[in-house]
């Protein structure tokens, strides 16, 4: 049966699938740095790129090739293209289609790394850069310039789940020949679905939802057969490539993903709502939510409210590391999109970097938790986390 007469789900197991001559029943692990010829015309014609197949793993691999054409399907994008990290994938997207005099419109909401990536290296080779809200379209369309040729956000946006309009903000870019690209990360394609709502490139840190384990690191970039084609020279030149073995294990990661994302959202949605109740709790962010300012929006571009979450305490830093280090169940680290249930403190870790300035113009206060949901028992997430509350 061809993809398209597949269901999200069925794909998530077998799509892209192939095999050898063996009929293994499990995707084969192409553990290989290079590919032999059968003769040096035959070399000549793999590297013209005149015959289909494989030369070296830096530049295509037969199991990273089924992994990122999987996403692909997923996403419902033409093709795909796999990288070393998450962090390697928003950076080949951005450096392949901007150069110096260019301008590149992104949110003032994005994850920590992500802005010190724009604004202390992309920064550096000429591209002017504007900063905007995360969530309302008149501002960036007002940064619109004549040069401009990207727009770029994550939505929803980490750690407070503030909601972009994918849809709008496709239009916006456009009409103005510019490239819509958004991080899914949070959500990734088994909540929703970027292209299909306009935009050009969804780029996702396999890392997080994909592998969804903590295994391994992973990046994917997928859309337009003809925007990927030219994200992947990049790739290659650079060296960015995603590992064979990393690639075939966020293949079966990729297997139960769906089943992952819907019990794990189903967690964090009750999470949120008992935070809510508690009195040591001043706000908490969770895009699932029925209050959430954009609910309505939300539910257009998303099944769920995803795995993660924000809680805000009263007492700062202090406060707050009080809580994450009281906690037993939940892992203080830094990931999201685990099974296991993980905690930390944007403010110290993964929005370190920024200044104080920056991070309270994202919203990012030093009485702000993150918690990432993951599949334990919601009696004993919820029984940790309120006996480190019970301590402020």
């Amino acid at each position: 049966m061809k993809p398209t007469q597949l269901k999200p789900e069925t794909l998530a197991i077998r799509g892209a699938k192939s095999q050898t001559e063996y009929r293994e029943h499990n995707n084969a692990l192409f553990l290989t740095s290079s590919f032999m010829f059968d003769s040096a015309a035959d070399g000549a014609a793999l590297f013209a790129k005149t015959k289909a197949g494989y030369t070296y793993s830096r530049t295509a691999n037969p199991t990273v090739a089924a992994f990122q054409a999987r996403v692909a399907q997923l996403e419902g994008g033409e093709a795909g293209i796999a990288t070393a990290t998450g962090m390697a994938a928003i950076q080949a997207a951005l450096l392949t289609f901007l150069s110096a005099g260019d301008h590149l419109i992104t949110s003032r909401s994005l994850f920590g790394t992500t802005a010190g990536l724009i604004s202390g290296h992309i920064s550096r080779f000429g591209i002017d850069i504007s900063f905007v809200s995360q969530t309302d379209t008149a501002e960036w369309a007002a940064a619109i310039r004549p040069n401009t040729k990207m727009l770029f956000l994550e939505t929803p946006s980490n750690p407070l789940g503030e909601v972009a309009d994918v849809a709008a903000l496709a239009e916006l870019a456009h009409r103005h020949g510019a490239l819509l690209a958004v991080d899914n990360c949070f959500c990734s394609a088994a909540v929703q679905q970027p292209l299909k709502l306009g935009a050009d490139l969804s780029i996702q840190s396999a890392t997080k939802g994909i592998d969804g384990q903590g295994r391994v690191l992973g990046g994917v970039v997928c859309g337009k057969a003809d925007l990927v084609n030219q994200i992947a020279l990049y790739v290659n030149s650079a060296g960015l490539s995603l590992a064979p073995f990393n690639a075939w294990v966020l293949l079966g990661g990729c297997e139960t993903l769906f089943v992952r994302m819907a019990a794990q959202s189903a967690n964090a949605l009750a999470l949120a709502q008992w935070l809510q109740t508690q009195p040591q709790v001043l706000r908490v962010f969770y895009a699932g939510l029925p209050e959430h300012p954009q609910a309505a929006l939300i539910a257009q571009q998303q099944s769920s409210g995803g795995t993660v979450l924000a809680l805000e305490v009263a007492g700062g830093q202090d406060a707050a590391w009080q809580v994450i280090d009281a906690v037993q169940v939940l892992s203080k680290t830094a990931n999201f999109g685990d099974v296991k249930s993980t905690i930390t403190h944007p403010w110290t870790t993964t929005h370190g970097r920024m200044s104080a300035e920056d991070k309270l113009a994202a919203g990012i206060t030093p009485g702000l938790i993150r918690v990432s949901v993951g599949l334990e028992h919601l009696d004993d997430i919820r029984a940790d986390l309120a006996a480190a509350l019970a301590l402020l």
